[in-house]
């Protein structure tokens, strides 16, 4: 289940004329029974919703009004989440001849057309104070408090996040929820404005309207909504973004050093950029600088799923957990012990939206005899990254919905995922693609694979950083210093050897790779770090540099980039 909560409007979306349909009290039971939450956002003041709205306990929190005040009926307890009106604005109000006025624990309420009073006694005082309209109402309240303000404090008490909320209203005081909410409807009697801002509109007006929109919530959860807030990219095909959605499990597949952690990072942030809350499951620590994140766990103190769990309550932490401190053959024994809390936080509350699982074929290997399975049933939301794509357990493979495929190995890796789940390979496998390219399989949409250029990340990880300045890279991230003809082939398997061997060969190497960009195409391509390929970019377009003074000058910058320690010639 993946829209956890409805969020509606009452006068004009819920009721009309202030009284609500046992047909559409009876929808909103139903929708209760699912396991999910009701939440009541409205511009009325709480004694007069209560008074018209006897049926207000049915909902698990009240914004009233329009964001000020937070009421929990299970508690009675009423939470003010913007001050009290100043007292000398209302009497500048009456002194004005404003005499419908209707004051609340914040808001200041009258209607049309006492908007032009309100707004020259906002002057005169010097108040900081602004008008919202709904519907002939003319609301007075502090600056920045709105319908969106006031549900995003009842989601922080209950745990969720508004992408998995979907709000439905009719007036001009719902345009700010409708954009906040993972899904935004309007009932059919909704003003054209409202109607332009939703993600659709429904048949029905009023109640009649809401119970459309529980009817589909129920039916189709996710898929009666789907819209580009919730879809991450993962790279550009030839007609366009590729991307992937909640339902998806992506398995990112290709041999060491191909860039499956480069692109995962990448997508890291793609998620965070839109606000999905993500677990990433790091077994090397290759993740564990990862920004925007809080990690549990190093090389030398385990985590435990308590503390996962803890920090995950937040919709807006994202948690990396390292299990470096395992020993190898401990990993895939804290792996199933964590993923019942995960999944049971998702039951829940829908969160954390994607799992990022390194190594995955380790943590989810097919089952042996008296093993149980680690994965649950209607697995979504995961993505799923390794070099070995035919050793999962048979119940990981078949959740699968894409595939992406990096390395010179890309095909094997594709045909190797097809020969586990029993389909024939897809078409297109032979087509020649650029260095930069990776191949993308949709299995439900096709047969035919894309050549697609992958998302790039904005940072580097450290880990990744010593790997490149003193690890081993594979032969396809290595650097080849070949020289013209092809006269040579030494081979730099990190950035202190590639540096090395820069020092010692001849001029006319150096400079036949510096020509033709070769240094900056590594770095960005191999390397991952498109950044620091372009400063690269700039000292190999420099013709003014002497072939000594750009080696040293690339020397320097890749020292400071990287922190290698300084040789005794520079």
């Amino acid at each position: 289940m993946y829209f956890m909560a409805l969020a509606t409007d009452y006068d004009g979306t819920l009721a009309e004329e202030g009284t609500v349909r046992p047909e559409t009290l009876e929808a909103l039971r139903r929708l209760k029974e699912t396991g999910r939450k009701l939440l009541l956002v409205t511009g009325r003041e709480l004694p007069d919703l209560k008074r018209v709205f006897p049926e207000i306990d049915l909902f698990d929190k009240v914004v009233v009004e329009n964001g000020a005040l937070l009421y929990s009926p299970d508690s009675g307890e009423e939470t003010p989440i913007a001050p009290a009106p100043p007292p000398e604005f209302v009497e500048r109000l009456r002194q004005k001849g404003v005499d419908d006025i209707s004051v609340g624990r914040s808001i200041v309420a009258t209607w049309e057309p006492h908007q032009a009073a309100a707004l020259e006694a906002i002057n005169e005082l010097g108040l900081e104070l602004e008008i919202i309209f709904n519907k002939g109402a003319v609301m007075v309240l502090p600056t920045g408090v709105n319908k969106a303000t006031g549900l995003k404090a009842a989601l922080k008490e209950m745990q969720l996040s508004f992408l998995n909320v979907v709000a439905v209203g009719d007036a001009e005081n719902d345009h700010a929820l409708l954009r906040m909410c993972g899904c935004g409807a309007a009932v059919a009697n909704a003003l054209p404005a409202l109607k332009d801002t939703a993600d659709f509109v429904l048949e029905g007006a009023r109640g009649e309207g809401v119970e459309e929109l529980i009817a589909a919530m129920v039916a189709r959860d996710y898929a009666f909504c789907a819209n580009q807030r919730h879809q991450v990219p993962v790279g550009e095909g030839e007609t366009g973004p590729v991307e992937i959605g909640p339902p998806d499990v992506l398995l990112i597949a290709g041999s060491s050093g191909a860039g499956k952690s480069t692109l995962a990072t990448a997508l890291s942030e793609r998620l965070r950029e839109r606000r999905f809350q993500f677990c990433v499951f790091d077994p090397a620590g290759d993740y564990e600088d990862l920004e925007g994140v809080v990690t549990v766990g190093n090389g030398s103190t385990t985590p435990t799923d308590s503390q996962v769990l803890e920090i995950l309550a937040n919709p807006d932490d994202n948690v990396v957990v390292s299990a470096l401190g395992f020993e190898p053959k401990e990993r895939p024994s804290f792996f199933a012990k964590l993923l019942p809390g995960l999944s049971a936080l998702r039951a829940r509350t829908g969160r954390p939206h994607w799992l990022i699982i390194d190594e995955a074929h380790h943590l989810m290997p097919a089952a042996r005899d008296g093993e149980p399975e680690p994965l649950s049933e209607g697995i979504s939301g995961m993505i799923m990254i390794t070099d070995h794509p035919d050793a999962f357990s048979p119940k990981a493979l078949a959740a699968v919905t894409a595939v992406v495929a990096l390395g010179s190995e890309a095909r094997q890796a594709i045909e190797s995922f097809c020969g586990a789940v029993g389909e024939a390979p897809p078409a297109g496998l032979d087509q020649v693609r650029e260095d930069d390219e990776l191949l993308f399989w949709r299995r439900a949409t096709g047969t035919f694979v894309q050549r697609i250029r992958a998302e790039k990340p904005k940072q580097v990880l450290r880990r990744q950083t010593r790997k490149h300045a003193e690890g081993h890279l594979g032969e396809e991230a290595s650097f080849y210093f070949r020289g013209p003809e092809n006269r040579m082939n030494l081979r730099a398997h990190n950035l202190t050897i590639f540096l090395q061997i820069a020092e010692g060969i001849d001029e006319e190497t150096w400079e036949h790779h510096l020509r033709a960009g070769d240094y900056s195409k590594w770095f960005g391509d191999r390397i991952g770090d498109q950044d620091f390929a372009q400063e690269v970019a700039g000292i190999e377009e420099d013709r003014s540099l002497s072939p000594a003074a750009s080696r040293k000058r690339l020397a320097e910058a890749v020292r400071r980039r990287y922190t290698l320690p300084a040789s005794g010639k520079d």
